[in-house]
């Protein structure tokens, strides 16, 4: 069991705070307004924590401190921003997530290292692709006989730079598509995996492990 931190209990808020409790974590809700807890169900057993989410303190009073992942999805860009970079900088938790209205400061965020999600209809699943391990991830499409995923992964630093050609070769698995400062693209031959990058591959489900494990590594060094 995890300990999750949650800024923002709007509709989305609310719908992770709940799914990740009925995996069986610990979850502990921010909002600025008290009256935003009400969305919660009736016998949350979560910690709900009346304050605003970047304030060190009040990240301290939802535990923020053994927190596995932090969340910010606010109304509020900046604000999401800053609690996320907090949580990160500050108390050093590696898994964070800020959802982001204005497209146009995709960029700007990805490049301080911060990913970040559109406020689009699914943005729930989508924030919790990004702080659940990868072992709950169900993927985003399976082809009819079951045997084939389409999912993201998660690449260890030493990826920057290289090719996706690079990517496949070393993992065995095809590289659908990059999610880029919130766009969707198809990778050419030329294509590097940048920071801030999200990568789609499909792969054989019986194979994931493994990809997991080769993706997570830093890739060996080229000889010279």
């Amino acid at each position: 069991m995890a300990h999750f931190v949650i800024m923002g209990c709007g509709r989305v808020g609310a719908t992770l705070a709940h799914t990740l409790e009925d995996a069986g974590h610990s979850v502990a809700v921010i909002d600025q307004d008290d009256r935003a807890f009400r969305r919660l169900r009736t016998g949350f057993a979560g910690r709900t924590v009346t304050g605003v989410g970047f304030d060190r303190d009040t990240l301290k009073q939802a535990d923020i401190e053994s927190a596995y992942a932090f969340a910010a999805v606010s109304s509020g860009d900046n604000s999401n921003v800053l609690a996320t970079r907090v949580a990160r900088e500050t108390f050093h938790v590696e898994h964070v997530v800020a959802r982001i209205y204005d497209p146009g400061r995709a960029e700007i965020y990805q490049r301080l290292g911060i990913p970040t999600v559109a406020a689009v209809r699914w943005s729930a699943d989508q924030v919790l692709r990004r702080i659940l391990p990868e072992a709950t991830i169900s993927g985003d499409f399976r082809e009819p006989s079951g045997r084939l995923i389409l999912t993201e992964v998660n690449l260890h630093a030493g990826w920057i730079g290289r090719h996706v050609l690079d990517i496949e070769k070393a993992s065995r698995c095809k590289v659908a598509y990059l999610t880029r400062f919130g766009e969707g693209m198809l990778p050419s031959v030329d294509t590097s995996y940048q920071q801030g990058d999200t990568v789609h591959v499909m792969l054989p489900v019986a194979n994931q492990p493994e990809i997991n494990r080769v993706l997570a590594t830093a890739p060996a060094k080229e000889s010279e």
